[in-house]
C-alpha cells in the first residue's frame, strides 16, 4: 500500500461499488494465507457471497464434470473451495478474477484443469481474467 497508493484507492473505490466482491471460501483462503489483506478486506468492506444451495448443487455438477470422485481431487488440479468459487461466480453471472496462469497444453485428465481451463469447459462458461487484466481493461491511471 506504502508503494502503490493509487492502485489501493481505486480498489477500495471498486469494493465500495460492488464491482469487486468475494466468495466467503476465497475470503477465509485471503484471511488465511495474507492476514494483512484480509484485514484490508474488512476495513474497506468487501461484500462476502456467501455459499447457497444452489451454489453448492452447481459446484457438485461441475466436480462430476471434471470426474472427481468423494474428495479424490488431483493435486495438480482445481480444489473444493476452487470449484465453490467458480459456481458462485456463475451464481452471481460474474466474471472471476484468479492469478493461476492459464494452461497453455490442457491435461488429458480434467481433474487437473486449474481454474481458468474449469472456467472455459462448455457446461461451466465463466469468464476468467487475472488481476493485471482486470486492471488494464479497467483503464484506470495510478499517479
Amino acid at each position: 500500500m506504502r508503494q502503490f497508493p493509487g492502485l489501493w484507492e481505486w480498489m477500495a473505490a471498486q469494493v465500495e461499488e460492488k464491482q469487486l466482491v468475494i466468495p466467503t471460501v476465497a475470503f477465509e483462503e485471503v484471511e488465511h494465507k495474507a492476514p494483512d489483506c484480509g484485514e484490508w478486506l474488512k476495513d474497506n468492506n468487501l461484500e462476502q457471497l456467501p455459499i447457497s444451495n444452489a451454489i453448492l448443487q452447481d459446484a457438485k455438477r461441475i466436480k462430476g464434470l471434471l470426474g472427481i470422485v468423494g474428495d479424490n481431487y488431483h493435486p495438480n488440479g482445481v480444489g473444493e473451495n476452487d470449484i465453490l468459487i467458480i459456481a458462485t461466480a456463475r451464481a452471481h453471472g460474474a466474471e472471476l478474477v484468479s492469478d493461476e496462469r492459464k494452461q497453455t497444453a490442457l491435461p488429458l485428465a480434467l481433474s487437473r484443469f486449474k481454474i481458468p481451463a474449469v472456467c472455459d469447459m462448455a457446461g461451466v462458461s465463466v469468464t476468467c481474467i487475472n488481476f493485471i487484466e482486470y486492471i488494464k481493461r479497467s483503464e484506470a491511471v495510478f499517479r
